[in-house]
């Protein structure tokens, strides 16, 4: 507690912190003050701050703690257990369906291991893998600037369907199958210019001759799915992006479309137990049916 006031400044916060009344931290902090024998909280206006002696006390409290913390990861690391925090980045559409189930299902069997998630479409993850700002990356193999060095490990998820998304009311959600130059008339919703999506959106569209007229760029497919929702436009989506619900459709394409999913880490990357952890709650993918497993049996190969 000592050591957190010196961090945070204030009982209350300590209190918020550990899940604690600030009466509660306030009595505990005093218990300590009678068993050093000395002075280790002052007033200052409505705020409390350490003493000279509440200072080095705080100051090797907190070279204690870290000893402690220290001792117990090297006690784990023997019996290989995941511990600390691991980044993991991940492009939107992967996000719900795939990273917070797997950080979820962690949680529950590694309560030591700290997973961060962070959003980063494939155009931002492979140059964030190489640079250390993140450990893992779910990303899409077909991206063509993708650096794929040698260094790099990949673990094959699945293939996820590009499909063409409308309001359940528009006339082209009576055909099973939608050909793109049916559309060449209709307003769209498209990704931010630059990403993974609104290149492949305009790939598409233009080998299908037309320009698409762009209603609207949303970096969220929330917000790009309820305008599409409206009817105001249509969009193509990875199928991981839509869930099911009313007031949408989804259409294949007749010409099929789909994305290569993929799990990349850096050789030799660490924490090690806790990339692993990691890499295998991501493919334990049971409950999400865009992903086809065509791609799954393949565990893992090097570019």
């Amino acid at each position: 507690m000592l050591v957190l006031l010196d961090s945070l400044g204030t009982v209350r916060a300590v209190a918020e912190t550990l899940h604690l009344s600030p009466s509660t931290v306030s009595q505990q902090l005093a218990v300590l003050e009678t068993e050093t024998r000395g002075r280790l909280l002052e007033r200052s206006g409505r705020r409390i701050r350490l003493t000279r002696t509440g200072v080095v006390l705080a100051r090797r409290g907190r070279e204690i703690l870290d000893r402690i913390a220290e001792a117990e990861s090297e006690v784990r690391a023997l019996n290989n257990e995941p511990i600390g925090t691991v980044r993991l980045g991940v492009f939107q559409s992967a996000i719900h369906t795939l990273a917070v189930p797997a950080a979820a299902r962690l949680a529950q069997s590694h309560p030591h291991l700290h997973v961060e998630l962070i959003e980063a479409e494939p155009h931002e993850s492979g140059p964030a893998l190489r640079t250390g700002e993140v450990d893992v990356i779910v990303t899409t193999t077909d991206y063509v600037e993708f650096p794929w060095d040698p260094d790099l490990e990949i673990v094959p998820l699945g293939t996820d369907p590009v499909v063409l998304v409308m309001a359940s009311h528009h006339p082209l959600a009576r055909r099973k199958v939608v050909a793109l130059a049916a559309c060449a008339d209709e307003t769209w919703s498209c990704d931010r210019p630059g990403s993974y999506m609104a290149e492949l959106t305009n790939r598409l569209c233009h080998e299908s001759g037309f320009e698409p007229r762009v209603a609207c760029r949303f970096g969220n497919y929330l917000l790009l799915l309820q305008h599409v929702k409206t009817g105001g436009s249509i969009a193509l989506l990875p199928a991981l992006a839509v869930a099911p619900g009313p007031g949408l459709v989804t259409r294949e394409l007749t010409t099929p479309v789909h994305r290569n999913v993929a799990i990349v880490v850096r050789r030799g990357s660490a924490p090690r137990a806790a990339v692993d952890a990691l890499v295998g709650a991501l493919r334990d993918h049971p409950d999400i049916p865009a992903l086809s497993p065509t791609l799954a049996a393949r565990t893992e190969h090097s570019s």
